[in-house]
């Protein structure tokens, strides 16, 4: 397996500027989640690795290998698209052999690959099915083992989980998480949804206007954002108004800086906390949602969020005054 580097790639498609002198590692062996709005340049970054698209300047490397000008079916990836692309008059068996013929794979070994990877994502008793007669889950696994047959030295995946229900997107981010650490490949996915990033990542990049914003660990990254782009992306911040900061206990920062605190690390009561930081607020609205429960605030006439479990959210007067109260080290510090 080999990890990728990209070094200060830039790719433009006529006028507009998709990735501007993007550099970012991706480790060997890692799983890493690119995140970023709509027309961020996730994909078009992903693409790139993959040699769908070559760059104007910049380099993009693979293991030891330079590979910015090197066509995609030379690269040795292995990439899985939204829309799982299967050959829908062709079996289990036939689409996830396909890559393999193509290589000319000799029939005997073509067949013990295929069972060794229909066995590693669970599909072993369906080798003969077509893909209409598949659940979506199980299509997904099918061109999950596509992509990785080949024994490729680095997967790509757009979108990966986008086409199925919430349910089975919880299962399926499970079972991947468990196949790309049993095979270890270095893994690069383009992802949406922020839950997804956190959950399947090892390291996540956000991506804003074709630039790296942040990269690192998740908690890291959504502990301590460097912007507050960063901050409101990643998860939700409640910004503090600058007429509540005295009397706050607040991180060392220099003048210029805001401060936000996340939705989860609020509690709410009728009395301040004198222990902790609190702002006095006026209850909006309690929705509640099964085990947890999500309380909208106005404080200093600012839209606040508090997300808690139902069970520790005292009875509350509707849309009267309430005190919202927080830890110190809860605070979240970004330039302005």
């Amino acid at each position: 397996m080999s990890g990728v580097e990209v070094q200060n790639i830039t790719k433009r498609f006529g006028r507009a500027l998709a990735l501007d002198d993007v550099t970012v590692s991706f480790p060997d062996g890692g799983f890493f989640g690119l995140l970023g709005p709509s027309g961020s340049g996730k994909t078009t970054l992903l693409r790139t690795i993959a040699g769908f698209h070559y760059p104007e300047a910049g380099r993009i490397r693979i293991g030891d290998r330079p590979v910015e000008q090197v066509p995609v079916e030379q690269r040795d990836i292995g990439m899985m698209f939204q829309n799982y692309a299967l050959f829908p008059n062709m079996s289990v068996a036939d689409n996830v052999g396909f890559g393999l013929r193509v290589r000319r794979v000799p029939a005997a070994e073509e067949r013990r690959r295929i069972a060794e990877t229909l066995d590693l994502v669970q599909l072993g008793g369906l080798a003969d099915r077509r893909p209409a007669q598949l659940s979506g889950g199980q299509r997904q696994r099918v061109a999950l083992a596509r992509a990785i047959v080949t024994n490729p030295k680095v997967l790509l995946l757009d979108e990966p989980l986008s086409a199925l229900d919430k349910s089975l997107r919880v299962d399926m981010q499970i079972e991947l998480k468990r196949i790309q650490r049993d095979i270890g490949i270095t893994t690069i996915f383009v992802t949406h949804d922020q839950e997804e990033a956190l959950t399947l990542s090892d390291r996540i990049g956000i991506l804003r206007a074709g630039r790296i914003v942040q990269v690192g660990p998740p908690r890291e990254v959504y502990d301590r954002p460097v912007d507050a782009f960063a901050a409101g992306f990643l998860g939700e911040a409640n910004w503090i108004p600058d007429s509540c900061l005295a009397g706050l206990d607040l991180p060392a920062s220099p003048q210029g800086h805001r401060f936000a605190v996340r939705p989860e690390a609020l509690a709410i009561g009728t009395a301040p906390d004198l222990a902790r930081n609190a702002l006095r607020g006026r209850l909006v609205q309690r929705v509640f949602a099964g085990a947890m429960a999500t309380c909208l605030i106005e404080v200093e006439g600012s839209p606040w969020k508090l997300v808690a479990r139902d069970r520790d959210i005292p009875d509350l007067p509707g849309a009267g005054e309430v005190w919202l109260s927080w830890a110190a080290r809860d605070t979240i510090a970004v330039p302005a």
